[in-house]
């Protein structure tokens, strides 16, 4: 017996696979577009809002 999904929208989103897909989809953007041939650890960083994640976090521990 073959069992199918069921019509109406059972689908099941992983909200945390979904913002790292969206976080390389990012960085291919960004390596792409750059001169060099690899983005720098600086670069990546600004790519990926390290700064700001840091920043958020240094506030939320005060």
């Amino acid at each position: 017996m073959t069992r199918v999904a069921p019509v109406g929208g059972t689908a099941v989103q992983d909200h945390v696979a979904l913002a790292e897909i969206e976080l390389c989809g990012d960085l291919i953007i960004a390596a792409s577009a750059a001169d060099e041939d690899r983005l720098s650890l600086e670069s990546i960083d600004e790519v990926l809002k390290v700064a700001e994640e840091r920043a958020r976090e240094g506030g939320a521990r005060e």
